[in-house]
């Protein structure tokens, strides 16, 4: 009976669930950025953060959530959207800087030193709220903020982070990667579940092919919905036609899924980690795919999908056997 669940099924189960109404929400969250500091910096950061909009014409929303402040003046009366701080200074600025009213915000506040000759450097976790996180650096470059600076920044930004990508074309790689790790992480947790309940004789004749089948369906679910969230933070509206145009990205994945119950039944504890590991490896895939066609115009190649695929599969395989090897020790 499971096996009659196919592709067709299975894209017919997840069209029902997917919600493009949440997405145009997503995408209209309020946030804002503030920055403080040296005035020539302060421009310089925000010409970046909001270049790369199409026409070369900034949104008005967009320049709108970057608010250049003097923190000895009175705050934003709308503090609820703050998400991050962004003070911006040369060497020594920061020892001068008057930051304690900031602290009030109970956000972050990343300060960012440049210094042309110094050794970057940086906090390796986001700043905790209400405290301050110097990060050195040589340039307000888009390749040099695009690690550690950036991916703090989208970090602070947790639940407006389509909003983010939608008004800040330079953070759209770093929310799609955030967005990605996030699903994968679900699409993980969706298929240990599964196959530890594939091995439950009770539940598996109660539920019959949709324990098989449930979990394909959700993680394809996952992924679909991945597909338009990053779409949506690259500035293009949900579309679930267009969305089915881009399925040679996820096309593996059933593949995948498949090997993976097959791994499950022959080697049935090891299998669940496997499982897990291939359902992560495979949401990866799709994220940095479709990633990957929003900045370049063409889809990656077989190679490069098969490297990302073996990449993640491996650091996921660690990862559930650990939870594994905790869980016998237990």
């Amino acid at each position: 009976m499971a096996s009659a669940v196919d592709a067709r099924d299975i894209f017919r189960l997840v069209r029902k669930g997917i919600d493009v109404k949440t997405v145009h929400a997503n995408v209209r969250k309020p946030f804002r950025f503030l920055l403080c500091g040296d005035p020539a910096l302060v421009a310089e950061m925000r010409t970046l953060l909001l270049s790369g909009h199409d026409d070369a014409t900034i949104p008005l929303d967009a320049a709108a959530c970057l608010e250049t402040i003097d923190p000895h003046r009175p705050l934003p009366i709308a503090s609820k959207e703050v998400r991050v701080v962004l003070f911006l200074g040369h060497r020594g600025d920061l020892g001068g800087a008057f930051l304690e009213p900031l602290q009030t915000l109970r956000v972050p506040i990343l300060a960012l030193t440049i210094d042309p000759s110094g050794a970057p450097s940086g906090p390796s976790a986001l700043p905790a709220p209400a405290t301050v996180g110097e990060y050195v650096v040589p340039s307000l470059a888009r390749e040099v903020l695009r690690g550690r600076v950036f991916a703090h920044i989208v970090d602070a930004a947790k639940g407006v982070e389509i909003a983010v990508g939608r008004r800040l074309p330079a953070l759209r790689e770093t929310v799609a990667a955030k967005l990605t790790r996030d699903a994968a992480n679900n699409s993980l947790k969706v298929a240990l579940a599964s196959a530890v309940v594939d091995h439950i004789p009770v539940v598996g004749i109660v539920l019959g092919a949709f324990a098989s089948a449930g979990d394909m369906v959700a993680i394809t679910g996952i992924q679909m919905m991945l597909l338009l969230h990053i779409e949506a933070a690259y500035g293009r509206d949900p579309d679930v036609q267009r969305m089915w145009q881009l399925l040679p990205v996820i096309g593996g994945g059933f593949g995948w899924r498949t090997l993976a119950r097959e791994l499950v039944g022959f080697v049935p504890v090891a299998g669940i980690a496997i499982k897990g590991a291939i359902a992560y490896a495979g949401t990866i895939v799709v994220g940095e795919g479709v990633t990957f066609f929003l900045e370049h115009g063409s889809h990656m190649s077989k190679g490069q999908a098969a490297q990302i695929y073996d990449r993640t599969k491996d650091d996921a395989m660690r990862f559930t056997r650990d939870i594994l090897t905790r869980f016998k020790r237990r």
